[in-house]
C-alpha cells in the first residue's frame, strides 16, 4: 500500500483529503505544518507528498527543500496543492513534480498522484 504525506493547515481540508485518499487504498499521514512534516517524514519516507504552498511555522518550499536535502527524496514526487493560483506559475514551484490549484473536485489531485505513483512503482 502506498503512502501520501498530507501536508495542510486547513483541518477539513486535511480530514478530506485523507478520506479521499484512503478510499482510493492509500495509507495517509497527515501534518499540520511544516515542521511536522518533516517530524513526519523522519517517522516514515511516503511514497508521495501532497502540499499546501502556504503554511504556518514552515513554507511548503523549505519543507520540499529540507526533506531532500536530509532524508534524500529526490526520487519521492511531491505535488504543490494551493488555492493560490499565482503559484502555478511561479519557478519557485518547479522544486516540485506538479502543481495543481486547489478544487472541490479532487479528481485533478487524485490523478495527477496516481500518475506520478505509476512512473514511480
Amino acid at each position: 500500500m502506498k503512502t501520501v504525506l498530507v501536508v495542510e493547515n486547513n483541518k477539513n481540508q486535511a480530514l478530506l483529503y485523507e478520506q479521499e485518499f484512503k478510499f482510493e487504498g492509500y495509507n495517509v499521514i497527515l501534518a499540520r505544518n511544516g515542521r511536522e512534516a518533516i517530524e513526519k517524514i523522519d517517522e516514515q519516507i511516503p511514497d508521495i507528498m501532497i502540499t499546501e504552498i502556504t503554511m504556518p511555522i514552515m513554507d511548503s518550499i523549505k519543507v520540499i527543500n529540507m526533506s531532500r536535502k536530509l532524508f534524500k527524496l529526490s526520487k519521492i514526487p511531491i505535488i504543490i496543492n494551493t488555492a493560490y493560483g499565482d503559484y502555478k506559475d511561479n519557478f519557485m514551484t518547479m522544486i516540485a513534480d506538479a502543481c495543481i490549484i486547489k478544487s472541490s473536485d479532487l479528481s485533478e489531485l487524485k490523478n495527477k498522484a496516481k500518475e506520478l505513483l505509476g512512473k514511480n512503482a
